[in-house]
């Protein structure tokens, strides 16, 4: 009778190793599945706001700065890291407030704003 406690015993502690080691390998594959999801997230962010306006028509690149606000906050709310999201979340309010006079009266001081929020976006995404 003893030893049948003592090999329930040990079969409940070997069963509850396995079980914890298995929450710990999903946990982690948790954390590789977010970081491989907030990289993809981040290099398609990366490509969207660093493409360049065709500032010959303002209209129409302010237009496609609105389009790209759009496509960035979809891709924000995919982002599992919250730093990247926010990030991502700047970059496209930038791009949604664009106006055709911010094109043609001030493109450099725009441009300018666009890339700082690129790189603060880009260091979000490295750490």
């Amino acid at each position: 009778m003893r030893s049948n406690r003592l090999t329930t015993t040990l079969l409940a502690g070997g069963l509850l190793l396995t079980l914890t080691g298995c929450g710990v390998a999903a946990e982690t594959a948790g954390q590789v599945g977010n970081a491989a999801s907030t990289a993809a997230v981040c290099a398609q962010a990366v490509q969207i706001a660093t493409t360049t306006p065709d500032l010959t028509d303002p209209k129409a690149a302010a237009d496609r700065a609105h389009a790209a606000a759009g496509e960035l906050a979809e891709l924000a709310s995919r982002a599992a890291n919250t730093t990247a999201a926010d990030a991502i979340d700047t970059v496209a309010a930038t791009l949604r407030e664009t106006t055709v006079d911010d094109l043609v009266t001030t493109p450099a001081d725009w441009t300018r704003k666009k890339a700082d929020q690129v790189a603060a976006l880009t260091k979000a995404c490295a750490g």
